[in-house]
């Protein structure tokens, strides 16, 4: 696996990359459009509602807990998670910012 070079780019750029690649899975935009469909936490099980494996959706329930997406909290066998609003904002906020950039299309291509 290649390195990325990641500290030839900015902090702001590197974090940017770092939303993208959190929302990179579909299981993963499967999981957060689920939570927040239920507008309430989730203490069910996923496996049932998605139909993916236990494991897969652990793996990826801790990738969106990382990025600070989603929190949660396990008490025993019951867990529950929900959306991190503030989170949720700062990465829409960065999106839009990104995306709102003008372009110019000079009609090169």
């Amino acid at each position: 696996m290649g390195i990325t070079k990641a500290e030839l780019f900015s902090e702001k750029k590197n974090r940017l990359a770092s939303m993208f690649k959190v929302l990179a899975h579909p299981a993963r935009l499967a999981i957060l459009q689920y939570i927040i469909n239920q507008k309430a936490c989730i203490c069910n099980d996923l496996v049932e509602e998605l139909g993916l494996a236990q494991a897969t959706i652990s793996q990826h329930l801790k990738e969106l807990k990382n990025s600070g997406l989603i929190k949660g909290s396990i008490e025993g066998k019951s867990v529950c998670y929900c959306i991190d609003d503030t989170v949720w904002n700062e990465f829409a906020q960065e999106f839009g910012l990104f995306f709102a950039q003008s372009i110019q299309n000079n009609e090169c291509c």
